[in-house]
């Protein structure tokens, strides 16, 4: 009792310590569990727990994975199919049949525990997915991608380990007989997730639960992630992960009452099992086994982390105009092996060590955690850090409506690479708004928790867009005050409403004055007007701050070869005074230089000009 106390107690602890310091709570786990094992105090050891560690893993990897799953709705997953696709399919095997090969060359293993390497080290898990994703801010479809890839492959990779382990490795009955028992425990697994599903569904829809019962609402629902884990799990191993996805997916996206309390219990469910079982299962690293494979494992290391990642994500994302090259980047990076492989490899290398194959074990579990070990300090460690230098954490645009303006302002922004997220408190304004692809959190913008949920800590803007005017000047008041947000934009319906909008300092776009300048522009410029509105689609107009000091002090003739081909200086601006500028014209720092032309020769140019941006 004292050590599950030590154990919890520390696990909670540090999680307060990561959210202050914004890294990954998962180093934390791995730090302390060292520190908890043999290798050091020695609180933790393979005897703790007894037979009751199997047991614990598991219940505790059903917490986590139906957790993950039951937030992962559709809609996301649609926004970034293709690459997640890829990343449970392509990708996988990649990491799968790479890490066979290196190992098999590298450590000189039996192709059967090569194969049983491979299998366990192509999961990630939202063990360390979610941790990362809590300190790094991405945008949703590579929030989504890696969520996905982590559910999916927490999933396949356990039992495609276990499939080999029992059908290659103990009984040795070939490639055709592997593939049916994945087939037949991964059917099982989804089998019971649904049974699972259907049964807690027409309860929680049921006189038997009140629709105000939060409380019955949530433990029904864990009920759902631990009845279908058991109920597989007793017809096949590692199926019962299969069945906890199965039923959280399927749950997380059905019409059921009090989703937000359920959700919210969840994780904090999920946040205390997996404190205590990734340090659980940290203490029992065995450091000795690591270190005695020697150049091999840091062999291994590198090329899991150098090699097949990179080339899992240069594949899953290859096309797809959607994620950046910093995002694909970020992909390549973060990776880190989770609590699948850990648990897993653990509970293998007890059955190998008992069959008396002790050195198969020590090599099984020492090359395992060698890559956890080795991916969850740098990976994860160091993901903030790697998020910050390719700039894949960009500052949030927040639009408060999701009308046809506000939608329609989104596409504008989207289209020249900002992060957008529509907040709007109508369930069908906000189901259009996810269907067409945007980033949308439900709620009334005028609530401090909603801007909070909705990421206004790190946004540089907001922008009211609804029809009432009164709702858009609280919204942007709390933003400027509350969250002291840079800059705020705000339709405004009645005229005589702008001097209040201007006097809190939020930009005023009077509705009436604007629609008569469009009408304007149409009969006068209409070439012009027409151009400007489709920008973001092949061409741009955009304005920076020169903060580049090899660039100042050059006239715009001598800076000619920084800027590129299809784009010219239309406009700079120095101490509120605007100028078309000559060729002669001199540039110094902190001007503002507007460019004009082709919308990736814009974005160059904006980089070579503020190159911090």
């Amino acid at each position: 009792m004292p050590v599950v106390a030590v154990v919890l107690v520390s696990g909670l602890g540090v999680q307060l310590l990561a959210h202050r310091l914004k890294v990954p709570s998962v180093i934390f786990y791995l730090a302390i569990g060292v520190l908890l094992g043999p290798e050091v105090l020695g609180l933790v050891t393979l005897d703790t727990f007894g037979d009751g560690l199997e047991i614990i893993v598991g219940l505790s990897v059903a917490i986590i994975v139906f957790e993950g799953a039951f937030a992962l709705r559709i809609e996301r997953i649609r926004r970034a199919s293709t690459v997640s696709l890829r990343l449970v399919t392509v990708s996988a095997v990649v990491m799968f049949l790479g890490t066979a090969v290196a190992v098999r060359v590298l450590e000189g293993a039996s192709w059967e525990i090569a194969l049983l390497i491979g299998a366990l080290l192509v999961a990630t898990g939202p063990t360390v997915i979610t941790p990362i994703l809590d300190v790094v801010r991405v945008r949703d479809h590579v929030a989504t991608a890696l969520e996905t890839e982590g559910i999916v492959n927490d999933v396949t990779a356990a039992i495609v380990a276990v499939v080999v382990f029992e059908t290659l490795l103990l009984d040795d009955l070939g490639v055709p007989a592997t593939f049916v028992s994945f087939l037949q425990r991964f059917g099982t697994g989804v089998a019971a997730g649904v049974l699972a599903t259907v049964v807690i569904y027409l309860l929680l829809e049921s006189e038997f639960v009140p629709e105000r019962d939060v409380q019955a609402s949530q433990f029904l629902v864990l009920a759902a992630a631990v009845g279908s884990f058991a109920a597989a799990e007793a017809v096949a191993a590692e199926a019962g992960i299969a069945a906890a996805a199965t039923s959280g997916m399927l749950l997380g996206n059905a019409d059921i009452d009090n989703r937000e309390e359920i959700e919210r219990f969840a994780q904090n469910t999920t946040l205390v099992v997996l404190s205590f079982v990734f340090i659980s299962l940290a203490a029992l690293i065995d450091v000795e086994a690591i270190l005695a494979l020697g150049v091999g494992a840091i062999g291994l290391v590198l090329v899991v982390m150098l090699v097949l990642r990179p080339l899992g994500a240069f594949l899953a994302t290859l096309g797809v105009e959607r994620f950046t090259r910093a995002e694909r980047l970020f992909i390549a990076a973060v990776g880190p092996r989770g609590i699948i492989p850990a648990s897993v490899a653990t509970l293998f290398a007890i059955e190998l060590e008992l069959a008396g194959n002790v050195a198969a074990g020590e090599l099984l579990v020492g090359t395992v955690f060698a890559v956890i070990f080795a991916t969850v300090a740098v990976e994860a460690g160091l993901a903030r850090q790697i998020g910050e230098y390719l700039g894949v954490s960009p500052m949030r645009t927040i639009i408060i409506g999701g009308g046809r303006i506000g939608r329609a302002l989104a596409t504008r922004l989207e289209n020249r690479g900002e992060f957008v997220v529509i907040v709007d408190a109508d369930a069908d304004a906000v189901e259009s708004a996810r269907a067409e692809g945007y980033t949308v959190h439900e709620g009334d913008g005028n609530e401090t928790e909603t801007l909070r949920k909705a990421g206004i800590e790190d946004a540089k803007r907001i922008i009211t867009t609804t029809g009432d005017d009164d709702v858009n000047l609280l919204a942007c008041q709390l933003a400027i005050t509350k969250f002291d947000v840079a800059s705020a934009y705000s339709r405004v319906t009645d005229p005589d409403n702008v001097d209040a909008f201007e006097s809190i300092g939020v930009t005023a776009i009077d509705a009436s004055t604007a629609t008569a300048v469009a009408i304007d522009d149409e009969i006068e410029r209409p070439a012009l007007t027409h151009w400007m509105s489709e920008l973001g689609d092949s061409h741009d107009v955009q304005e920076v701050e020169v903060t580049s000091a090899k660039l100042a002090g050059k006239s715009i003739r001598d800076l000619n070869s920084d800027i590129p081909d299809g784009v010219f200086v239309a406009v700079v601006s120095r101490d509120g005074e605007n100028y078309v500028p000559s060729a002669d014209r001199v540039l110094e720092s902190g001007d503002h230089v507007t460019f004009i032309g082709d919308a990736q020769g814009v974005k160059r140019a904006m980089n070579r000009f503020h190159p911090h941006d």
